[in-house]
């Protein structure tokens, strides 16, 4: 079973239809996305609602890349990671365009709701962009 993450702590996950894995289908509603793929062959469409980055790793950092990538080339659509993020990594998750995190339930018994919701105020202390002005 699996935890959603969102800024208002632990939610229930509204998404049923499924994932389809990167590369088996062209009109995908829903892609699941490994870690080692290439931003740029994701195939945006207009159908495609939601996409999920696999992180295997807490200290694999390759889906916040690819995420930053495709909010980059213009997909304005629900982003998810899932798998490995920690509490600590959630202001980076959304800083880097995801949208929500599912980690597992003994993830989420490790790292109860309370730990995520101390970094839901990931926007306020965004140095970076204080610094651009």
């Amino acid at each position: 079973m699996t935890q959603l993450v969102t800024d208002q702590g632990f939610t229930t996950d509204d998404w049923t239809a499924g994932f389809t894995v990167l590369g088996c289908a062209n009109d995908a509603v829903a892609l699941h996305v490994p870690s080692d793929a290439q931003p740029g062959d994701i195939q945006l469409n207009h159908a495609l609602q939601i996409i999920r980055i696999d992180f295997p790793s807490s200290a694999d950092g390759r889906g916040f890349t690819i995420a930053k990538q495709l909010r980059l080339l213009g997909y304005t659509g629900r982003l998810r990671a899932h798998g490995h993020v920690l509490a600590d990594q959630y202001a980076m998750a959304r800083r880097a365009g995801f949208d929500e995190v599912e980690i597992t339930d003994d993830l989420a018994a490790r790292q109860p709701e309370d730990q995520w919701l101390a970094r839901a105020n990931w926007q306020d202390h965004d140095y970076q962009s204080r610094l651009r002005g």
